[in-house]
Formats: structure tokens, sequence, C-alpha cells
């Protein structure tokens, strides 16, 4: 079995002398990870290619018990990304969410291409950064199972306004005398409402102001734990910068 496929390079473990475990995320098969024999060795072809980070062109068989790579070309190395510690570690955070939440071969191009319009945005510098961690965290949930019931009032069914919570651990919202949750405002809810319903290319298309920016950051993050119960290290580094 043969494969050809466009994929980010999330997470490389050094195996041996001169080779590499690569964790994938390509858009044809999901999360996969295949080993780059004497990928570690600066004159292999396959040496930048396979960097964290990489994104490329890769060719990939199935051998008896694992996958190999036995060619693999960079389209986008993303150093800018490595040049900011604060921006190589929510990238290391991107990636590693990938690796948890996206399936084991299945198509995810959706998901890579969050990933990348992200990680290019976070390079340039084009949005904050945590606006872009909120906006990742929130889409990559939803396409993962976890859309949030952002409707109405889970109670009621009424449009809330005035003071708004959402519950991260239901994925929902509320009135105020409804439920408990999360406190946000009309603003965070209309954000929060199109980054889970706008294509890929329009879910950066908005702003906030700076304390809603904040609130809108922390909400989604709260939600993205609640809900995998997952503790992220590459998260608490990133935190910890602060």
């Amino acid at each position: 079995m043969r494969m050809n496929t466009d994929a980010l390079v999330l997470r490389v473990t050094d195996t041996g002398e001169s080779d590499r475990l690569v964790t994938l995320l390509t858009s044809e098969y999901g999360v996969l990870r295949a080993f780059a024999n004497r990928a570690k060795k600066i004159n292999n072809r396959m040496h930048g290619a396979t960097q964290s980070f990489c994104y490329g062109d890769f060719s990939i068989y199935k051998s008896r018990d694992s996958y190999i790579i036995d060619d693999a070309v960079a389209k986008e190395v993303f150093f800018g990304l490595r040049e900011d510690i604060e921006k190589l570690a929510l990238s290391q955070y991107f990636c590693a969410l990938a690796a948890e939440l996206v399936p084991e071969m299945e198509p995810a191009r959706d998901y890579l291409r969050v990933i990348l319009n992200s990680m290019h945005l976070l390079e340039k510098q084009k949005r904050s950064n945590g606006f872009l961690k909120a906006v990742t965290e929130l889409k990559i949930m939803a396409f993962s199972g976890f859309m949030p019931d952002l409707t109405g009032c889970s109670k009621c069914g009424n449009e809330p306004s005035g003071e708004i919570y959402f519950n991260v651990a239901d994925g929902c919202i509320y009135c105020k005398g409804c439920g408990s949750g999360e406190r946000i405002n009309s603003t965070v809810l209309a954000a929060m409402r199109h980054v889970c319903a706008s294509p890929i290319e329009k879910i950066y298309s908005f702003s906030l102001p700076t304390e809603d920016e904040k609130r809108f950051a922390a909400v989604c993050e709260k939600f993205l734990l609640s809900q995998t119960g997952k503790r992220f290290k590459t998260l608490e580094f990133y935190k910890s910068l602060f």
C-alpha cells in the first residue's frame, strides 16, 4: 500500500543513530505515524522535510508492521515560528491538539487547513496569539464532534441578552436565572457563533475589543479542557511564559 499526500509534521522523535519517527497530519489519512530512515543525516534528502512544523508532500508505504516515508519534499517550513518562544510554544500546542483530536486513517483536510492557516497568521503576526489560539481551539473542537449548542438558552429556548452564561461542561448557553457557567456577553457569543458556523476561510474575519478577546480566549480554552478531559503539557508550557 502506497500513499501520496500533503502533510504537516506535528512531532518528531529520534530513533537510533539516524532515523526519525514522524507524526504527520495528512489531508487524506488523518494522523499517521511513520518512520523516516536516515532522515537525521544532514545530507539526506528528507532531512529538512521531516522536521517539526514542516508542511510538504510525502510518499509513504506500509511495511509489515509500520509506515515508512520514502520521499518527502518541503513546501513550507515556518522558520519564523522558531524565532519567538511564544510563537514556538503556541505552534507546539496546535500540533498537540491535532495529534490528540484528529482521527487516524480518515480524511482530515479541514483540520489541516485550520492548523496551517493559524500557523501562517501566527508566524506573520497577523492577529494576536490569544485570538488565534481561541479560534483554533473552537474550530478544531467543532470538527471533532464537540460543537457547542449556541442557538439559544438551553433551558427556555430564548435568545439570551444582558448576562449570558456559557456552561463549558454542557457546551451550551443560558440566560440569567436559567443556568450557570462562564459569564460572557453578546459580543463574545457572536464571536463563538461565527467561528463555529463559518467556512474556514472566514473564521478569522472578525475582531473584538481587548477585554472581550480575553474572555473569548478564556472560555474557548476552558471548553476544550472540560470536554476533552485532557492535560496538554504544551498548553501548560505556553501559559507558563506569561
